[in-house]
């Protein structure tokens, strides 16, 4: 059996590799890791097996990419004299993600990447925990606690 030529790949599973980034890194972030979990794959491709389920391997490869952001968002420093003003997002269209964004956010990482890889990128609980490291009782509780914890802030309208 050959392989799909990679632009079908990325037209398939490209959404959902970009949910999978903004949720872990919000989406101002997400386009650039989106753009590194492409290229990555590229140059892998070739090499990939007939029988291998290509979205866990995207998945997963948008992980790696993710965390390597957050590591270097960690490492660079914000130096401000003063405080921006926060611009009203009042009559802005799409506002309300911003909203859920946020709320994804303020998750433990741990949570967020459950949350993410199952629900997002619709990988079951054990590819999850192989992706984390765990045990998928583990990725299924975190992924409980992450839902009821957005449900809790998003749908009660306490989001910040």
């Amino acid at each position: 059996m050959s392989q799909q030529p990679f632009e079908a790949i990325v037209t398939e599973h490209g959404p959902t590799v970009l949910r999978v980034c903004r949720a872990i890194l919000g989406p101002v972030a997400a386009d650039d890791a989106w753009s590194e979990t492409f290229l990555s794959a590229l140059r892998a491709y070739p090499d990939l097996g007939p029988d291998s389920n290509v979205q866990a391997w995207l998945v997963t490869i948008a992980h790696r990419k993710a965390i390597d952001q957050l590591r270097s968002q960690a490492r660079r420093p914000v130096p401000v004299a003063v405080l921006p003003e926060e611009p009203s997002r009042d009559g802005v269209p799409g506002s309300g993600q911003t909203e859920l964004w946020t709320a994804l956010m303020e998750l433990p990482l741990k949570q967020r990447q459950t949350v993410a890889y199952h629900y997002l990128g619709g990988l079951p609980y054990a590819e999850v925990a192989e992706i984390l490291g765990g045990t998928p009782q583990a990725a299924r509780r975190a992924a409980a606690d992450g839902i009821a914890a957005l449900r809790q802030t998003y749908l009660k309208g306490t989001v910040r």
